[in-house]
Parts: C-alpha cells; structure tokens; sequence
C-alpha cells in the first residue's frame, strides 16, 4: 500500500467516524420524532403521502400486523416490477426499443430487487428501458431499504418497551425512512455526482466513429439518479452492466470515494441510531466496533494478497480486472467494501482478485452480511448473533440470559438459529445441486477450486443479499434465474420474518432489574465473545467449502498453477 492509499482509507476510517454520530443521531429522531427543520422542509410530503395512501399514523400494530403490512407492500412491489418489464416494449421511454424481458429473468430480477439484493443476471444497458429503470429499479432501490429499516425499528421497539403489545407502524417508519433520510441524502449525492461526470439524461443512444473507424454505440440514460440511491440503500444494481467500474457511472477519484462512503455510512449510522433509541450508546458502540474490527482485518488479508509475487504471471502488481482509472488497491477496498455492507456495486472484477482476496469478500457474505450489511437488516442480523453470544453466555455461568433487563428465552433463540442458520442452509444446497447438473456447470467459465469459488459466490451473494457477481458465472438462465430468485425471496424473509418476531415477544415482556450477576454486554468482553461466536460459526459451516476453494486455489497459485 502506497502512501497516499493509506490516507484515503485513513480518511474513509475517519469520514465514516465522523458521520456514524451525526447521521444516527438524526436517524433516531427521525423515528421518535421528526427534527423541526426536515418537518418544515419535508413534512408536507410526508402528510401527503398519509392523505394519499389513506394512512392513519397514529394507529399501532402488533408485530403479526406489522409483517402483515410489510409482506403485502412487498407482494405489490414485486408484482408490479414483474409486470412493467414483461410489458417495456409497448411502454413509454424506451428511445432504443428494447423487447419486453424473458420471464423467467423477469422474475429473478423483481424478487431481486424487491428483496434489497439487486443481482443482476443481465446487462442493463441492452435490457431494460429507461422506464423501467426510473419506476421500476429506482424506485424499488428506496422501498427495498426501506423496509429493512422497519424490520430493525420493530426490533428496537421490542428490545426498549417493556409490557407493551405494539411495534409502531410500517406504513410510518416506510415512509420516514424514505422521505427524511434517503431521498435528501440520494438527492445530495447525486448533485455532486452529476458535477463530476455522472450521466443523468434520457436520450436515445448516440452512435460515434471510433478512432479505428469503427461504429460504436454509447450507452448513456438516468444514471446519476440510480447510483446515488444504490449505494446510500446498500442496493448496487447499476444502469449499466460495467457498474462502478464504467466512468458514466464513476468518472473521477471523488465520485469513486463518495459512492464508497455512502455505501457503508447508513448500515454503520444504525448502531449509533440503535445506542440511541435504546437508551445505552454503549451497546451501539460495541456493535460497531466488532463490525469494523472484521471490515479492517478482511481488508488488511485482502490487502497483503494482491499484492503478493505472482509466480505464474510473473509480475506483481496485476492489473488483469482492475480499473486502470482506479487502482489495485482501490479496486480491493471497494471489494472489501461493498461485500460487507451488502451492496453489490463493484469497480473492479473480483474474479480477478487473488484467490485469498477473492475469498476475503466471500467470506464476509458468508458471515451473514453483518459486517455493516444492508440498511436495518444488517443490524438484525448482528442482534440475533447478540441474542445468540448473551444465551451462550448464560449457559455458561448457570444463569437465565438477559439482554437489556429482558430474558432470552426458548422461543427467541429458535427464530435468531432461524435468521442465522437459513442463509447459511441455502448457500450449500444450492451450491451441491449447482453441482450435480451438467448444464448447470456450463455456465461456470472456470473449473477446478477457481470454479467452486465462483459457484459459492453466486449462492452466497443470492442468499446474502448482496447481488455482487464474481464474474465467472454465466447465470441467465432458467436454472438460475428460478433457484437463485427463490434463495433471494426465502433469505430475505428469514431475516425479516424472525426480528419482528422476537419483537414481538420481547415488547410483552418486563424489564428485570439489574444485578451483580447480571451479564454485561456493553463491555469489551462481550465484544470479543460476540467476535467469537460469529467467526466459530462461520468456520463451522463453511470451512470445507473455503479450503476446495479459494485457501487450495492460493497454495495451488504459488506452486505455479492457476485456473
């Protein structure tokens, strides 16, 4: 790493330091109660959303209400994204007469984008309209958000009320979520990013005479709009298929280190909105310290990978798959990055990292995209392995488990093993049937542990809803398309499903009073068990599958033999 490489990521440490009080702070009194300046600015939309949606903000609902609310929003959203791409061709705002989407990709594409993952088995540029970006993708890139930041409201509520029967209601924490934080947030971005480059038009595509001579079509369309909400909402579905790595989309050094930040600034916010709300900063910060402890050491083994000798090409750095624009190491911190907040924009083609930097962001999926994660339901995912860390805890010294002055009993354990366990269950399965058909291993452009990595990947990346691609599978097909869309739609559920659940027993229960016995989990301890328990899960399950792939992959690489 050069000097300057280290001030930027020095910078990026700090800037998100910086922000993480800032915006949580703002955040938490979104959801008690709305700042008086984003009400005057604001407000009104808010209201009128309310009077146009026939809402009643004042009404509560329990937490079967609530998922009740947030599954039917969900259901419309994705049958309508289903339907608009079936029928682009006879629809408005499609200037290069695009035909209407294959079903089958259709659907892996709503169930994609509806579940916050954004895997994209297509190229956009040569797919969908430009109506079908702005109202169908964007559009969803806010819900899609949204939404996991309700799951993860309803589970702070439970945690904090005590002997209470409701969780809020869904249709207010949707639209908070969507009105004061992200839409300004996605709107400031994408000023800037616009200043630096950022396409944002709706023209039909020009065609240029290349230097060579050659005709070549540019595709150009509203992408400025769709980055800055696919990185602020841990989205990463990009207009065009190069994604962050294309210079429409990322033109300069500072757009680069702003898509990069705004990528992790929410999910990391959260914890210091979640300290806050709760009443105990401490609990947000030990979280947040765990989650950065992992994102650095990834980075760090990441780091000294890449730029290893590399005895078969035969030279160090290797440029193969980076953004010449942008850097190597760039091109691993955006990796690093972007698999740990659950968002699948890339710069770079991480089938070109090195097989240990490869494994490094595949490993951080494979831990449950809880490392940041996505908006709201990457912090659920670090409160189940909490919920988890304080019943081992428990266990251990003899004692009922409590977390905040509430019991962790019997039926909060089984849904946090439901949220941990599901996502991890899928990635096998899915990665062992991939294997067992013929055709579906034609779709790899690797074989050996490289192939194994890139197949892992793709199941990982579905059941984490991450949506980043290592590149090397070919996933258009209907095998594909059907199987990874239901992993997609079930992981998404089984994280969401499982903390309005255990929200909706903890908000019955009573808060106990603290005592000498009383586990603490606001300590550095606690910090370090819960780091623990996480990296014994995760090597638990999935170590075999790591040693066929990336670990032999990297010892096979510096015998002198690649794939």
């Amino acid at each position: 790493m050069t000097q300057f490489e280290g001030i930027e990521l020095t910078m990026l440490l700090l800037a998100l330091l910086l922000t993480v009080p800032l915006l949580g702070d703002y955040m938490a009194r979104v959801f008690t109660e709305p700042p008086s300046f984003a009400l005057k600015s604001l407000g009104w939309l808010e209201k009128g959303i309310y009077r146009l949606c026939h809402i009643v903000p004042t009404q509560e609902m329990t937490w079967k209400t609530y998922t009740k609310a947030l599954l039917f929003f969900n259901l419309i959203g994705l049958v309508f994204l289903f339907l608009l791409q079936m029928t682009q061709a006879w629809l408005p705002l499609n200037p290069q007469h695009l035909p209407n989407v294959n079903w089958s990709l259709a659907l892996n594409t709503a169930i994609s984008f509806v579940s916050n993952t954004n895997w994209q088995a297509y190229e956009g540029e040569n797919t969908l309209s430009y109506l079908t970006d702005v109202l169908g993708l964007t559009v969803q890139n806010f819900v899609s958000a949204a939404t996991g930041n309700t799951a993860l409201l309803a589970l702070i509520r439970g945690i904090k009320l005590r002997s209470a029967k409701s969780l809020g209601n869904f249709w207010v924490d949707l639209t908070r979520t969507v009105v004061y934080i992200l839409l300004p947030l996605s709107l400031i971005l994408a000023l800037i990013l616009v200043s630096q480059g950022v396409i944002q038009n709706f023209n039909s595509y020009p065609t240029i005479t290349t230097i060579e001579g050659d005709q070549q079509v540019i595709p150009v369309g509203p992408i400025a709009s769709q980055v800055a909400i696919k990185q602020w909402g841990t989205n990463g579905g990009g207009v065009l298929n190069a994604n962050s790595a294309h210079p429409f989309e990322n033109p300069t050094p500072l757009s680069n280190f702003l898509e990069l930040f705004a990528l992790i600034c929410i999910p990391a916010a959260t914890t210091y909105m979640y300290g806050r709300m709760i009443g105990a900063k401490r609990q947000g910060f030990i979280i947040l310290g765990v989650m950065l402890t992992l994102w650095l050491l990834s980075i760090a083994v990441a780091y000294y990978s890449e730029w290893l000798p590399n005895p078969v090409l035969g030279f160090n750095p290797v440029f193969e798959g980076k953004e010449t624009r942008i850097g190597i190491s760039n091109s691993v911190l955006w990796a690093m990055t972007t698999t740990a907040a659950s968002n699948g924009a890339i710069n770079s083609a991480l089938d070109s990292l090195s097989p240990l930097a490869g494994g490094m962001a595949l490993f951080q999926i494979l831990l449950g995209e809880i490392v940041f994660g996505g908006v709201g339901v990457g912090l659920c995912g670090m409160l189940m392995y909490v919920f988890l860390t304080v019943f081992l805890a428990g266990l251990m010294v003899g004692r009922t488990p409590e977390y905040l002055g509430k019991k962790i009993e019997k039926s909060e354990i089984q849904w946090a093993i439901v949220a941990i366990l599901t996502p991890c269950s899928l990635i096998l399965l899915g990665t062992s049937t991939a294997l067992l058909f013929p055709s579906a291993l034609e779709s790899l452009t690797n074989h050996g542990p490289h192939g194994l990595t890139e197949l892992l990947y793709g199941f990982s990346s579905a059941a984490g809803n991450n949506g980043s691609a290592f590149e090397g599978l070919q996933a258009n097909t209907y095998f594909y398309n059907l199987l990874l869309g239901a992993i997609m739609l079930i992981t998404r559920l089984s994280i969401i499903i499982p903390s309005l659940a255990i929200a909706g027993h903890l908000v019955q229960k009573r808060v106990m009073v603290e005592s000498v016995g009383t586990f603490k989990t606001d300590t550095f301890v606690f910090g370090a068990l819960l780091l623990s328990v996480i990296l014994v899960i995760a090597a638990l399950t999935f170590f075999p599958a790591l040693a066929l792939g990336p670990i032999v992959e990297q010892i096979l690489l510096h015998q002198g033999q690649a794939f």
